[in-house]
């Protein structure tokens, strides 16, 4: 959860919360973070609370059963302490995955950089600023187009965290299921942990997970 909470977001030499983990610098991370898991929880606070506040919250997290239930046991509290600094932009909940197995992909795949960029035209033309630093970056090619990809999001030297997406009209078939599984290999013969991640409301998401024999080690909990 330590590795998982670092491929995220960034943090200052307290280690507080700054900023989402993108090139260049993303957007604010989440007030709150909160990392339930069976052998113990784990929590972060945006560096730019007051430390009243840090306390506060620290004192509900430090209260918090270990396990992944769904909704933890002080959310209205939390959601109560946050909006009274600052209206709450986003309450996101979800299991956190890791590899045990990493099957061979039952399909060709196709490494994409910004040699052959023009692979992402025809739905994927918006990933294409990605491809430097977002790496290994893999693709499901028809028709000479892209039409399933699946690439590190969050990088560190410890963890990548996947990005898996498939245009609409090529839903259903499976590809998923190649992508993360040809990802997770790259990144693994690189020598970093690959991880997987997803709310509880995507169950497209966390029936891949499934089909790849992934082990939940813990559920995400934040509020930015």
């Amino acid at each position: 959860m330590a590795i998982h909470v670092r491929a995220l977001f960034t943090h200052d030499a307290r280690s507080r919360l700054l900023s989402v983990n993108e090139p260049g610098g993303g957007a604010p991370a989440p007030r709150l973070f909160l990392g339930r898991m069976r052998a113990g929880n784990l929590w972060r606070f945006r560096a730019d609370l007051p430390e009243s506040l840090i306390e506060e919250l620290e004192a509900l997290c430090a209260d918090e059963p270990v396990g992944m239930d769904n909704t933890p046991r002080h959310l209205e509290a939390y959601m109560r302490l946050l909006e009274a600094h600052a209206p709450v932009q986003e309450l996101w909940m979800g299991p956190a995955y890791h590899f045990t197995e990493y099957p061979e992909p039952s399909r060709p795949l196709l490494a994409i950089t910004e040699t052959n960029a023009e692979r992402l035209r025809g739905g994927f033309e918006k990933l294409v600023e990605e491809l430097p630093e977002w790496q290994p970056f893999l693709a499901i090619v028809e028709e000479n187009r892209a039409v399933a990809v699946c690439r590190s999001v969050r990088i560190t030297p410890a963890a990548h965290e996947a990005g898996v997406e498939t245009l609409p009209e090529f839903r259903g078939r499976g590809y998923a299921k190649d992508m993360v599984a040809g990802w997770a290999r790259s990144v693994r013969s690189m020598g970093a942990i690959p991880l997987y991640g997803t709310s509880w409301d995507n169950t497209a998401s966390q029936a891949v997970a499934k089909k790849l024999r992934l082990v939940p080690y813990g559920a995400d909990f934040h509020i930015t």
